[in-house]
């Protein structure tokens, strides 16, 4: 059974791209600009329903475990698992999860992460502003992506090791003046040159964290 798709401010096609379009903003760069509404069109899932500027779904979640789960499928509109996430049970990997490419199995051990995120804890870190590391590497120590700012707010930003934006989380109503979608309906931003997959899943990851 599915939640009627007009409940969104534009109702989603059937037609699926199978990634959203890039637009130029008003500075002339490029970036990928989606609406992520955190519910899934199956009634009895708990997930996440993600349409682009055009009212095509592009990305979805359909979780039917409740809780805490282990391991979050993204897939895109048509239904195709494009990144797997799955919470680290090594201990020494405490507060990790590993982002797997498309779908893995759930005893394969030989399939690679394409990256960890590990939950930043305040009281062993002196920037509280920090939400989470990205690393290539388990054994890295060095960050590739950093991520600041207020998941509960709605207002993250995803930094390269070089401090720029490649991604943001915006409130919806900041978005369009006058209108309040509250927290389930919300933004993100994806510049060019970063996937817009990628950016996804790691708004799942925050929103296991910090949910």
């Amino acid at each position: 059974m599915f939640i009627s798709r007009k409940s969104l401010s534009r109702s989603v096609r059937d037609e699926h791209q199978e990634q959203p379009e890039l637009v130029e903003t008003r500075g002339g760069n490029l970036c990928t600009s989606v609406t992520v509404w955190r519910k899934s069109l199956i009634v009895t899932c708990k997930g996440f329903t993600v349409i682009d500027s055009n009212g095509n779904l592009v990305y979805r979640v359909d979780t039917y475990v409740g809780g805490r789960p282990m391991e979050l499928v993204l897939m895109d509109g048509s239904g195709k698992p494009i990144l797997t996430m799955r919470r680290s049970t090594d201990l020494r990997l405490v507060w990790t999860w590993l982002i797997y490419g498309g779908e893995v199995g759930e005893f394969c051990t030989s399939e690679k992460p394409v990256f960890y995120v590990k939950k930043s804890i305040s009281i062993l870190n002196a920037n509280s502003n920090v939400l989470a590391y990205v690393y290539r590497r388990s054994s890295d120590k060095r960050y590739a992506y950093v991520i600041e700012g207020s998941y509960s707010q709605r207002s993250c930003k995803v930094l390269d090791e070089t401090k720029r934006v490649v991604a943001e989380i915006r409130p919806k109503d900041a978005l369009k003046k006058g209108i309040s979608f509250g927290l389930e309906v919300f933004g993100l931003i994806v510049q060019a040159g970063f996937d817009p997959g990628y950016a996804m899943g790691l708004v799942l990851l925050l929103d296991q964290m910090f949910s």
